[in-house]
């Protein structure tokens, strides 16, 4: 058994080649972050401006069995991240090997916490699935053998718990009465994206972001050119009626990204890229579960009916061209969130876990 560090543009590429090994060919998972795991690695994204890493493979008779990207981002000084972890099969020396020069380079970088689950930042996940391994891996969400929490439980680590929420679209349902819609729209207004004025969106985006998240685990600080660099990633199989933005006032106070789940339209060898796109223009209407991925409010306007103005601006936009969706994921222990939740959604979809331990 051999630890490796990935420095060589040949060790980078077989890195890369391993973590989509992970996704292709499997029936239940499909690649959707080796794009970002790319840019990330080759230091070509905006965002590797900001981060170190340092890229693990484990080899045992020269065949990889593990990978695992350390990483410390700028913004986020006392964690270090297990990020882009995978494991061929359950192999506690190989993760020895990992779990040691994370700790080694933990000293050297001076961090507090070492942290799995997060790539980079919450933006591109978090949480490793806990259950529904016989269910598809949903667009932006982890997919993972059982035996990944066996690691990080087996050395300490502590788990916050998260949920996801999902509703039967094609049933009857009313998210509130007429009588608050009124009122909730003599107060709030709702707009699309205008992707033509993408720096000025990114800008919005950002702003609401780093104001609504500025508490939440994990979360930290973003930049404009990040955002934007995000918005171009995915500008292609976006439309302007995914980003969803509401207003007090003609100011922006909060925003919901919601879109069809692409997973239905990808091929278990593929990657999210141009085939993705040309199926999304072609068979869109094939696609019957969408995603509400992100929802942010500024912490002033939170629990006053923003978000509400943004659930049922959605669920009206949505009804009868989809038969489900499925949220992203919600702190378990955030009681607002979950709450919310069970009273508009059938119940919990899937359980995932973010890992934690102090040095």
């Amino acid at each position: 058994m051999e630890l490796i560090i990935a420095n060589s543009k040949k060790e980078k590429k077989d890195f890369l080649n391993f973590y989509i090994s992970q996704y292709h060919n499997h029936e239940l998972r499909r690649d959707s972050l080796s794009g970002l795991l790319k840019g990330i690695l080759f230091e070509t994204s905006v965002m590797s401006k900001s981060i170190e890493i340092l890229p693990l493979i484990v080899k045992n008779n020269d065949e990889i069995v593990m990978c695992c990207l350390l990483a410390k981002a700028s913004r986020m000084q006392e964690y270090l991240q297990m990020s882009f972890f995978e494991s061929k099969e359950y192999c506690i020396e190989g993760f020895n090997l990992v779990y040691e020069k994370a700790e080694e380079i933990s000293k050297k970088w001076q961090t507090k916490f070492i942290c799995a689950s997060l790539n980079i930042h919450v933006n591109y996940g978090l949480g490793y699935l806990k259950d529904s391994y016989s269910k598809p891996q949903s667009f932006g969400m982890a997919h993972n053998e059982a035996f990944i929490h066996d690691y990080f439980e087996s050395y300490g680590f502590s788990g916050i718990d998260m949920v996801t929420f999902h509703k039967n679209m094609e049933a009857d349902f009313t998210l509130i009465s007429d009588k608050l819609r009124q009122k909730l729209k003599s107060k709030y207004s709702v707009r699309h994206a205008d992707f033509k004025n993408m720096e000025r969106e990114a800008k919005i985006y950002t702003r609401i972001n780093n104001d609504a998240f500025r508490n939440h685990p994990f979360y930290y600080k973003r930049v404009e050119e990040e955002d934007l660099e995000l918005f171009k990633d995915f500008k292609m199989l976006l439309r302007p009626e995914n980003l969803l933005f509401v207003l007090k006032d003609n100011i922006e106070v909060g925003f919901m990204l919601w879109y069809p789940d692409f997973h239905q339209l990808m091929s278990s060898k593929e990657t999210v890229g141009l085939k993705t796109v040309i199926n999304n223009k072609l068979f869109n209407h094939k696609i019957d579960e969408f995603k509400i991925v992100e929802m942010g409010i500024i912490e002033e306007e939170q629990k006053k009916g923003a978000i509400l103005a943004l659930f049922d601006y959605c669920f009206n936009l949505t009804k009868g061209r989809y038969k489900s969706f499925e949220s992203g994921w919600v702190l378990k222990e955030n009681i607002m969130s979950g709450n919310f939740g069970y009273k508009w959604a059938d119940g919990v979809c899937k359980n995932y876990v973010a890992y934690i331990k102090e040095l």
